[in-house]
């Protein structure tokens, strides 16, 4: 197994501590899957007989984060693992935790997690697994199994449901056809967790190298249809053939996030699962032209995309990222016959990278035309040793040396003094100078001399 990093190592120091105390103790769950798998662990869980006030004083740095439950995190070795004791569940009211827990047996344990590829021990000292629940040979059969019933796992935590999802896709394993039966039958169910454990889910499902298989198994098992209904309404959803010749909007949702790289940030897979959720409820057609309009669906869908995120309770920053992303989608096509200084500043922006990258995978799962998005890239590179947005030729200071007072019109001022700029109508301050006087005839000559003397 994959243990000799600086993680596992302390890790390793941590169990012997505990062993050598006379307490059984194994690394547990994810990460023994992981280096199954030959992955390095991206973190290391310590399941022991030692009880929560045991762990604590066997070393010095702990924090009892849990010790209802068993669970004390340890730092050590510049590292922070959580130490659960061995334990039985009690009943589960809430779909989320048990009300009691009572101290047990590893093979109790192992029971009482969700499934079987999570359910292994691992002894670090031995080099043995540890596996009660026959996770080892579904991690080699490539199956997500239930631990036991899988009604009753669901039933005890209903975040589960996008957990059994999410590890079938980013592992590539089948989901085993009674564990499936119950995800379908139990889908509903994912709607009494809090939006921050279902966002957090779905952000792990999308962000993954194979979001298109998650985004299928969320869809096959009734899943989105609570979590994103506004995604499941793009199915039937048709497109203008002429234009969209991939098929309904669904399609054509699905067909973009199979053309971004493997590990595309999160807030551009985001931005394109939500860019055409406007789209159903502006769909109309135009008798005369004979075609399907979706005229709006841009705003509508900045909307929509908006709320959803509220909804799933992401920052205000991450919103308003995917939000600008969706209102400016369509603005693509207009690029070509913008005037420089409009260009510019649409390019400017810092959300510019992303929304370049939304418009590539929007036109090659359509029409496939990139060449608007060919020209763009032309002019990166004609900017890559100039600012696309040059320092100002004229400041608000300058329009106060002119004698002018802050309103409205300052900016309308700054404005077109920037946009000639942009333009290459003005090169220099001389002539955003002589560009403002024209622009205010009333500013006497001196103060005109006295900003032509600043420059």
């Amino acid at each position: 197994m994959l243990l000799s990093d600086s993680l596992s190592l302390a890790a390793t120091k941590l169990v012997r501590r505990l062993r050598e105390s006379g307490f059984t103790a194994y690394f547990a769950g994810g990460c023994v899957r992981d280096a199954l798998l030959g992955k390095l662990p991206k973190d290391v869980d310590i399941a022991t007989e030692a009880e929560p006030d045991q762990v604590q004083n066997l070393f010095a740095r702990t924090v009892a984060v849990g010790a209802k439950f068993g669970v004390v995190r340890v730092l050590e070795g510049g590292f922070e693992f959580e130490v659960a004791t061995f334990r039985s569940d009690g009943v589960y009211l809430d779909g989320r935790r048990p009300v009691s827990v009572t101290f047990s047996s590893p093979e109790e344990d192992a029971k009482r997690r969700d499934f079987t590829i999570n359910g292994m021990f691992y002894d670090p000292l031995t080099d043995e697994v540890v596996d009660f629940v026959g996770g080892k040979a579904d991690l080699q059969a490539g199956v997500v199994r239930a631990i036991g019933d899988p009604h009753q796992r669901f039933s005890e935590d209903h975040l589960r449901l996008l957990r059994a999802v999410r590890f079938a896709a980013s592992l590539e394993f089948e989901i085993e056809a009674a564990t499936w039966r119950a995800v379908t039958e139990n889908a509903s169910d994912i709607s009494t967790v809090s939006s921050e454990r279902i966002r957090d889910e779905l952000i792990k499902i999308l962000a993954d190298a194979h979001r298109v298989r998650g985004l299928d198994l969320l869809d096959q098992s009734g899943l989105l249809q609570v979590v994103l209904p506004e995604i499941s309404r793009l199915h039937g959803c048709e497109q203008p053939p002429q234009f969209h010749p991939e098929g309904d909007v669904y399609v054509h949702t699905r067909l973009m996030l199979s053309l971004l790289p493997a590990d595309a940030p999160p807030l551009l897979v985001l931005s394109v699962l939500l860019h055409d959720i406007g789209k159903p409820v502006t769909y109309s057609y135009d008798a005369v032209d004979q075609r399907i309009r979706f005229n709006g669906h841009d705003q509508a869908g900045a909307a929509m995309a908006s709320d959803i995120m509220m909804r799933l309770r992401f920052s205000n920053e991450e919103i308003d990222t995917v939000v600008e992303a969706i209102r400016n989608h369509m603005m693509f096509k207009d690029a070509p016959s913008m005037r420089p200084a409009k260009l510019r500043r649409f390019m400017g922006r810092d959300n510019f990278p992303l929304e370049m990258e939304l418009h590539r995978v929007d036109c090659l799962s359509s029409h496939g035309d990139l060449q608007t998005y060919d020209l763009l890239v032309d002019k990166q590179k004609e900017f890559e040793n100039e600012p696309i947005i040059p320092p100002p030729l004229l400041t608000g200071r300058d329009l106060l040396i002119a004698g002018l007072k802050p309103g409205p019109r300052f900016g309308e001022i700054l404005e077109a003094v920037q946009t000639a700029q942009l333009d290459g109508e003005i090169k220099d301050r001389t002539s955003a100078v002589q560009l403002l006087q024209r622009l205010e005839p009333s500013i006497p000559v001196a103060k005109i001399e006295k900003l032509l003397s600043r420059g």
